[in-house]
């Protein structure tokens, strides 16, 4: 059986994070949102660039834009500066994720993103940070604190960051017209598949 203090703050991680998505939507900026799902519906290709946590959920983000066809990768900022970001062309997106905004691993990709053409979408809790300020958009990350008890460890901001990757998406089948009869095609396989094509997924 857990201690009591474990218990009390297992408890309490459920409300943090719920008061962090509530939170959230004050900071919500309509025209910063505009313009970066203008920006994704846009793009040919589509990357994404995190370190550490931030990484992890920008893995989740590429393959939330597949989902609904917009061709997408993770770039490894150690990899992006030994041939990755030649994945994307002129006028495709390149997304950072830094709660910080002053991650230094990712400075590299937004000089090559800007000598390429390539798009910068910056999301950070910081919006007078270096990241933010190269970029081409930036949306507010909100955060009121980690679930731990010092405060430190990815869980909270990590939340944070996967919801404005859920809104981008939602936002997205809106404008693009994205249909369940395409996601079929795409997604036969598991529980979601056999919903999908009436039993007769993979």
């Amino acid at each position: 059986m857990l201690s009591n203090a474990a218990l009390t703050a297992a408890r309490a991680a459920y409300d943090i994070e719920a008061e962090c998505l509530a939170e959230m939507k004050n900071h919500f900026d309509e025209g910063a949102y505009s313009e970066a799902v203008a920006l994704l519906a846009g793009a040919t290709r589509i990357g994404a660039a995190g370190c550490g946590h931030s990484g992890i959920a920008c893995q989740h983000f590429a393959h939330l834009m597949c989902c609904i066809e917009r061709p997408a990768r993770f770039i490894s900022p150690a990899e992006a500066i030994h041939g990755a970001t030649g994945f994307l062309q002129e006028g495709d997106v390149m997304v950072l994720a830094s709660r910080g905004g002053s991650t230094k691993e990712l400075f590299p990709i937004l000089d090559i993103c800007k000598a390429k053409g390539v798009k910068v979408i910056t999301i950070t809790e910081n919006l007078e940070s270096p990241l933010a300020k190269g970029a081409d958009v930036v949306l507010k990350q909100y955060v009121n604190r980690e679930t731990d008890k010092y405060n430190m460890q990815g869980t909270t901001s990590t939340t944070a960051l996967c919801m404005i990757f859920h809104v981008l998406q939602t936002a997205l089948i809106e404008e693009t017209d994205y249909q369940k009869e395409q996601f079929a095609v795409i997604h036969p396989g598991g529980a979601v598949g056999d919903r999908l094509t009436g039993g007769k997924g993979v």
